[in-house]
Order: structure tokens, then C-alpha cells, then sequence
């Protein structure tokens, strides 16, 4: 009796476990809603397709249910042999998902339009793909940089390093150079790559694009005034064997601050060219 009650106490256990752990992960299952004007333009844009999704389901799923109760064979419903269908209902099953169509394309247009519509924009920065790193120009103040995997995370990742990843901060996607924006300013970026193609996705700002060699791709993104922070992601397309350890960070700042570490970054590089031009004469 003992040993019953300790094995339902355990299945008991097991089962909150897992509903825990599901309710957990439903919270991840939606788009990211970001930290951008557009990113939430996109999300409602989302959340709106998929409530017109949801109705649709309940309409049609409950329409199906509704007949097989109600069309049931106890019932002494007769299934029809002749074949004769509406024309009236099929002309309004033709025009509903038309109309609904329209509906939804015009926001979703409107929407891709803004995306690639970077007027306007108060900062330029030429983002080259490398395997497997990041290059960062700041084409408006000359700072440039590459952008890299920590060395926390690189040390950690080689085989037989012994070193628990559990225990490394933001393991396989921290860099040791994020890309530094100012917050309420629109970017614009140019993208491009050296070798293969690449891609620079970032879940928050909800823009992704390939970076494609000999070629250039345009995109931009604002993040709100009072949305400072670390902003991660990652490249997307399948650039060789290393894919998995370029990871992006951008570091949105106060537009003051910004200022500061523009200045800090072109002394710092003021001084390493000083410095090789001195070894190297």
C-alpha cells in the first residue's frame, strides 16, 4: 500500500513537473514583440493574423461538428447521391476568404513597405560578414572594429576544455565588440559579406537579412527612447562548419552616451594607428 501511494505520489509529481515546465514554455512559443516602432508594428500585425486564423478555426471547426451531430446516421439523415451542389454557396465561400484576403494584405503591405523604406535615417553603419565574425564601420565618425565570440564562450566550446558552459556567462552569444547604437535614433545598415553568404538576424529589432558577397542589403531599425540594453542574436544562414559561433549583440545607449563612446573609440584607434606607425617607422 506503501509503495502504491509513494509511485502515484511520484507520477503526481511528475506530471506538475512537466505542466510547469509546458506553462513555461508556452510563454516563449509567440513572436518576440521587440523593442522597436516597426517590431511592434509586426506584432500586432501578427497577433491580428492569428486572431482572424483563431475565428476562422472556430467558424469552420464548429460548422464541421455541428453537422456530424446533427446530420447523424441515428438521426435517419440520408447522405446525398446525386452530387448537387450550390451555386449560391459556393459563390459565398469564394467571396468571404477574398474579401478576407484584402483585408489582411493591406496592413501586411503597408507594413513591408516601411521596412525597406530607410529615409531619413540619423546613423550609417557597413556590417560585413566574415567567417565567422562581424565587421562593424561606422561610416559617419570612421570607427570600425570587428566583432567576435567572447573568449569565455570560444574557450569553452573547444573539445575536451573541461569547462562546465553552464557557468559561462551568455554562452555562444556574447561578443567581445557589440555593434553600439544610440536609443531613438533611426540606424540604417548596410549589409554585405566577404566570403559567403551570411546572415544578420536580431529577434528584438525583428529585421533579418542576408549579407550576401558582392552585394549590399539595406535595412534599418529605431529602438524606442526608453528601451536601452543588450539586444542578441545571431547569424542565420549556414556559412561553414564555425556558423554556430558568431553571434550578434547590439548595445543600444542614451543618445549622450553614445556620444561619449564615440569619442572613447576613435581616441582609442587615433592611438593604435600612432602606435603601428611608430613600429612600423
Amino acid at each position: 500500500m506503501l509503495r502504491t501511494h509513494r509511485s502515484l505520489f511520484a507520477l503526481v509529481a511528475a506530471v506538475a513537473t512537466l505542466g510547469a515546465s509546458q506553462a513555461q514554455a508556452a510563454w516563449t512559443l509567440n513572436m518576440t514583440q521587440g523593442v522597436t516602432s516597426m517590431s511592434g508594428e509586426i506584432y500586432s500585425l501578427h497577433m491580428s493574423m492569428f486572431w482572424w486564423c483563431v475565428a476562422i478555426a472556430v467558424f469552420v471547426f464548429g460548422w464541421m461538428i455541428w453537422s456530424l451531430v446533427a446530420f447523424r446516421k441515428s438521426n435517419g439523415a440520408v447522405p446525398d447521391t446525386t452530387l448537387v451542389h450550390s451555386t449560391k454557396a459556393e459563390i459565398i465561400w469564394t467571396i468571404i476568404p477574398v474579401v478576407i484576403l484584402v483585408v489582411l494584405a493591406v496592413p501586411a503591405a503597408r507594413t513591408l513597405i516601411a521596412l525597406d523604406d530607410s529615409r531619413g535615417s540619423e546613423l550609417t553603419v557597413k556590417v560585413t560578414g566574415y567567417q565567422w565574425k562581424w565587421g562593424y564601420d561606422y561610416l559617419d565618425s570612421g570607427v570600425s572594429f570587428f566583432s567576435t565570440l567572447s573568449r569565455d564562450s570560444n574557450e569553452a566550446r573547444q573539445l575536451q576544455s573541461s569547462i562546465d558552459v553552464h557557468t559561462v556567462h551568455e554562452y555562444l552569444r556574447d561578443v567581445d565588440h557589440p555593434l553600439v547604437v544610440p536609443t531613438g535614433t533611426k540606424v540604417r545598415l548596410l549589409l554585405t559579406a566577404q566570403d559567403v553568404i551570411h546572415a544578420w538576424w536580431v529577434p528584438e529589432l525583428a529585421i533579418k537579412k542576408d549579407a550576401i558577397p558582392g552585394f549590399v542589403n539595406e535595412l534599418w531599425f529605431k529602438v524606442d527612447a526608453d528601451k536601452p540594453g543588450l539586444y542578441r542574436g545571431q547569424c542565420v544562414e549556414l556559412c561553414g562548419r564555425d556558423h554556430g559561433f558568431m553571434p550578434i549583440v547590439v548595445e543600444a545607449k542614451s543618445p549622450a552616451d553614445f556620444k561619449v563612446w564615440v569619442k572613447e573609440q576613435q581616441e582609442a584607434q587615433q592611438q593604435a594607428r600612432l602606435l603601428a606607425a611608430a613600429k612600423t617607422g
